[in-house]
Protein backbone atom coordinates (compact mmCIF):
# COMPACT_ATOMS: atom_id res chain seq x y z
CA UNK A 1 0.00 0.00 0.00
CA UNK A 2 2.68 2.59 0.83
CA UNK A 3 4.07 1.54 -2.56
CA UNK A 4 0.83 3.14 -4.02
CA UNK A 5 0.92 6.46 -1.70
CA UNK A 6 4.55 6.75 -3.05
CA UNK A 7 3.87 6.63 -6.36
CA UNK A 8 1.02 8.91 -5.97
CA UNK A 9 3.29 11.29 -4.71
CA UNK A 10 5.96 11.11 -7.09
CA UNK A 11 3.52 11.83 -9.82
CA UNK A 12 1.82 14.76 -8.04
CA UNK A 13 5.63 16.54 -7.43
CA UNK A 14 5.75 15.71 -11.17
CA UNK A 15 2.49 16.58 -12.62
CA UNK A 16 3.18 20.33 -10.76
CA UNK A 17 6.81 20.48 -11.92
CA UNK A 18 5.72 19.83 -15.60
CA UNK A 19 2.88 22.75 -15.25
CA UNK A 20 5.44 25.16 -14.52
CA UNK A 21 8.21 24.19 -16.72
CA UNK A 22 5.62 24.56 -19.56
CA UNK A 23 5.10 28.16 -17.81
CA UNK A 24 8.88 29.20 -17.31
CA UNK A 25 10.36 27.28 -20.69
CA UNK A 26 7.05 29.10 -22.94
CA UNK A 27 7.46 32.20 -21.54
CA UNK A 28 11.34 32.24 -21.55
CA UNK A 29 11.43 31.20 -25.57
CA UNK A 30 8.91 33.60 -25.92
CA UNK A 31 6.17 31.08 -27.38
CA UNK A 32 3.14 31.62 -27.85
CA UNK A 33 2.08 28.58 -30.63
CA UNK A 34 0.46 25.57 -29.97
CA UNK A 35 2.40 22.39 -28.36
CA UNK A 36 1.20 19.12 -26.63
CA UNK A 37 3.45 20.53 -22.75
CA UNK A 38 -0.27 22.12 -22.29
CA UNK A 39 -1.75 18.72 -21.65
CA UNK A 40 1.57 17.12 -20.52
CA UNK A 41 0.55 18.69 -16.72
CA UNK A 42 -2.95 17.11 -16.65
CA UNK A 43 -2.17 13.48 -18.26
CA UNK A 44 0.56 13.38 -15.33
CA UNK A 45 -1.60 14.75 -12.76
CA UNK A 46 -4.88 12.68 -13.63
CA UNK A 47 -2.84 9.34 -15.17
CA UNK A 48 -0.63 9.32 -12.08
CA UNK A 49 -1.40 11.04 -9.02
CA UNK A 50 -5.47 10.99 -9.05
CA UNK A 51 -5.43 7.18 -10.35
CA UNK A 52 -2.99 5.93 -8.07
CA UNK A 53 -4.42 8.23 -5.15
CA UNK A 54 -7.93 6.16 -6.08
CA UNK A 55 -5.77 2.91 -6.16
CA UNK A 56 -4.79 3.12 -2.87
CA UNK A 57 -8.31 3.82 -1.46
CA UNK A 58 -9.43 0.50 -3.91
CA UNK A 59 -6.32 -1.22 -2.10
CA UNK A 60 -7.56 0.12 1.42
CA UNK A 61 -11.31 -0.77 0.77
CA UNK A 62 -11.15 -4.29 -1.82
CA UNK A 63 -7.05 -5.33 -0.83
CA UNK A 64 -6.84 -5.45 -4.82
CA UNK A 65 -2.92 -4.56 -3.91
CA UNK A 66 -3.02 -8.15 -2.86
CA UNK A 67 -4.10 -9.62 -5.78
CA UNK A 68 -1.43 -12.33 -7.53
CA UNK A 69 -1.18 -10.10 -10.68
CA UNK A 70 -1.09 -6.64 -9.07
CA UNK A 71 2.55 -6.51 -9.05
CA UNK A 72 3.13 -7.23 -12.83
CA UNK A 73 0.31 -4.43 -13.56
CA UNK A 74 1.47 -1.98 -11.45
CA UNK A 75 4.80 -2.55 -13.74
CA UNK A 76 2.84 -2.33 -16.74
CA UNK A 77 0.43 0.73 -16.12
CA UNK A 78 4.13 2.80 -14.73
CA UNK A 79 5.31 1.30 -18.10
CA UNK A 80 2.77 2.94 -20.06
CA UNK A 81 2.43 6.42 -18.42
CA UNK A 82 6.21 7.09 -18.20
CA UNK A 83 6.42 6.18 -22.41
CA UNK A 84 3.65 8.45 -22.43
CA UNK A 85 4.82 11.51 -20.56
CA UNK A 86 8.18 10.57 -22.24
CA UNK A 87 6.80 11.04 -25.89
CA UNK A 88 4.87 13.98 -25.07
CA UNK A 89 7.57 16.47 -23.11
CA UNK A 90 10.16 15.23 -26.12
CA UNK A 91 7.40 16.07 -28.41
CA UNK A 92 6.53 19.50 -26.76
CA UNK A 93 10.07 20.74 -26.51
CA UNK A 94 10.66 19.85 -29.87
CA UNK A 95 7.65 22.03 -31.16
CA UNK A 96 8.53 25.21 -28.83
CA UNK A 97 12.05 24.82 -30.61
CA UNK A 98 10.47 24.88 -34.03
CA UNK A 99 10.77 21.01 -35.15
CA UNK A 100 9.04 17.67 -34.28
CA UNK A 101 9.47 14.03 -34.93
CA UNK A 102 6.84 12.23 -37.02
CA UNK A 103 6.77 9.08 -34.83
CA UNK A 104 6.74 11.01 -31.87
CA UNK A 105 2.87 10.85 -31.51
CA UNK A 106 2.95 7.10 -32.71
CA UNK A 107 5.28 6.33 -29.28
CA UNK A 108 2.70 8.68 -27.29
CA UNK A 109 -0.20 6.45 -28.97
CA UNK A 110 1.41 3.12 -27.59
CA UNK A 111 1.68 4.06 -24.21
CA UNK A 112 -1.77 5.22 -24.43
CA UNK A 113 -2.54 1.62 -25.20
CA UNK A 114 -0.85 0.24 -22.71
CA UNK A 115 -2.85 2.99 -20.05
CA UNK A 116 -6.02 1.52 -21.17
CA UNK A 117 -5.03 -2.15 -20.89
CA UNK A 118 -3.34 -1.55 -17.25
CA UNK A 119 -7.26 0.37 -16.61
CA UNK A 120 -8.64 -2.71 -17.87
CA UNK A 121 -6.74 -4.89 -15.77
CA UNK A 122 -7.24 -3.05 -12.67
CA UNK A 123 -10.54 -3.37 -13.42
CA UNK A 124 -10.77 -7.25 -13.63
CA UNK A 125 -8.52 -7.29 -10.48
CA UNK A 126 -11.54 -5.36 -8.73
CA UNK A 127 -13.73 -7.30 -9.83
CA UNK A 128 -12.30 -10.33 -8.46
CA UNK A 129 -11.99 -8.80 -5.09
CA UNK A 130 -15.39 -7.58 -5.28
CA UNK A 131 -17.57 -9.61 -3.19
Amino acid sequence: MKKLYYTSFFYAILGLLAGIAYREITKHSDFSGPTVLVALHTHILVLGFFFFIITLILGKLFNVHEAKSFGAWYIVYNVGLLITIGAMATRGMLQINGGDISFLPHIAGLGHTILGAGIIWLLILLGKRIK
